[in-house]
């Protein structure tokens, strides 16, 4: 199974910027979805952007604009930009590889790193 690697994660500033990265020990082009997720000290989970195999991106309302998400297949990581932060952004960013329902009916195909931790504060 893939194991996913986090990094970029680190204290910043309201206004500053951080770039993460998220590295996987097998090619990424099979996967479905690679998305981002934070989750705040008391709070659950959320979808902070995602992209498919087709290169389609979601993203959360709240970084619209601000976050960009990326990924390059050759170098089996996926990125994201996160521009003009906000002290709301603050949290653990986990990186998830889905590699779909095909995958799911045979069994386990969504994995998750471990994350790293985003502070954004002054």
């Amino acid at each position: 199974q893939v194991q996913l690697v986090e990094s970029g994660g680190g204290e910043v500033q309201p206004g500053g910027s951080l770039k993460l990265s998220c590295v996987a020990s097998t090619s990424i082009f099979p996967i479905y979805v690679m998305g981002w997720y934070r989750q705040a000290p008391g709070k659950q989970r959320e979808l902070v952007a995602n992209i498919t195999n087709n290169y389609r991106t979601t993203y959360a309302e709240s970084v619209v604009g601000r976050f960009t998400i990326s990924k390059d297949n050759t170098k089996n990581t996926m990125y994201l930009q996160m521009n003009s932060l906000q002290p709301e952004d603050t949290g653990a960013y986990y990186c998830k590889a889905d590699y779909g329902p095909l995958v799911a009916m045979r069994g386990n195909s969504e994995f998750w790193g471990r994350g790293t931790q985003v502070t954004v504060s002054s």
